[in-house]
């Protein structure tokens, strides 16, 4: 029975991480034994579950359907484990995370970071991506969402908030009239973003809580919000994004917000993980932890806005840009 759970968490690392020489790599084991279980969990089950080239591994489909379920078993064990050891009340072991790559380099990186120092059993295995990753296929403890936890099959626990911001440079300024409408950035080079909800739509409410929204087009798009962020700081176009992205460039002067009788959407920033019936305690311990830590601070906080900043982006001085100080 232990060898078969063992081959069971081989077969598992070989297929998150797509080698049998990375997973032994992970797993304290030589490539030769990794593939010893592997070939022998094969044998026991009479199928064949990974599609073998020189180049790289693939599940065939009933290794997939089977990936599935060994996941979920290894996690119901470990869950079981914690109920009678001291993990109950103790966080311990691994916790796999997933976040966007801005979010998770500007401020999860810190979070983590004091989270460790106080839980010193607790191990990270970060995935950054901008995409949504599906933890329950890749068996993920948890995922660091903004604005939609994804998957009706998760929890989502609010940590936090973000304001859109809609910016552009000086030296774009300098160059187009800054927009007095959110219907005048039809007539704008804008940067779009590839995993925004509509990535053509930009959308903002007025004073009085009218809903403008337009259809935006330009020179640039992407996958990754920094990217943008610097192609909007070299003059190229308007920027849409998270004040956790901007705010840096925002406080140094380097972008300027535009449309401030428009406000564009605020998005809570959740904390997601699978729904189960019983949460390990490193994830109840590390969420719990986030809660607290962005209570009541928002360390990407735009600066506040002075009245001939505000005349500017009104549009009543187009030509000249006055430089922003930051905060203290």
């Amino acid at each position: 029975m232990v060898d078969r759970f063992l081959a069971l968490t081989v077969f598992a690392k070989v297929v998150e991480q797509g080698s049998f020489a990375r997973a032994a790599e992970r797993l304290s084991l030589s490539t030769s034994a990794v593939s010893r279980y592997v070939a022998e969990l094969e044998a026991h089950l009479e199928t064949r579950l990974l599609n073998r080239t020189t180049r790289r591994l693939s599940l065939t489909e009933t290794g997939q359907a089977f990936y599935e379920r060994c996941i979920q078993l290894l996690a119901d064990l470990e869950e079981a484990e914690e109920t009678v050891t001291s993990a109950a009340v103790v966080p311990r072991g691994t916790l796999k995370l997933t976040c966007s790559i801005s979010f998770g380099v500007r401020h999860l990186a810190s979070a983590i970071a004091e989270f460790a120092r106080r839980h010193p059993q607790v191990r990270f295995d970060v995935e950054l991506s901008d995409r949504a990753v599906d933890i329950v296929d890749e068996g993920i403890d948890l995922a660091i969402r903004i604005g939609d936890i994804g998957s009706r099959s998760l929890i989502g626990r609010k940590i936090g908030a973000t304001q859109i911001v809609c910016c552009a440079a000086p030296s774009y300024l300098a160059l187009h009239p800054a927009p007095k409408a959110p219907a005048d950035l039809t007539a704008h080079a804008c940067l779009s973003y590839e995993y925004a909800h509509e990535r053509n739509i930009w959308r903002f409410r007025d004073r009085r809580g009218d809903a403008h929204e337009v259809r935006i087009g330009g020179p640039a798009h992407s996958n990754n919000g920094q990217m943008l962020c610097a192609l909007a700081v070299a003059g190229m176009g308007v920027h849409y994004e998270p004040d956790f992205i901007v705010a840096p460039d925002v406080r140094a002067g380097r972008l300027v917000p535009l449309l401030p009788d428009y406000e564009p959407p605020t998005l809570d920033i959740y904390a997601a993980y699978p729904s189960r019936r019983h949460l390990s305690m490193k994830v109840r311990a590390f969420v719990d932890f986030l809660v607290a830590h962005y209570a009541g601070t928002n360390e990407w906080a735009m600066p506040p806005t002075t009245e001939s900043e505000s005349s500017h982006r009104r549009g009543d001085r187009p030509a000249e840009v006055r430089r922003r100080r930051s905060p203290g």
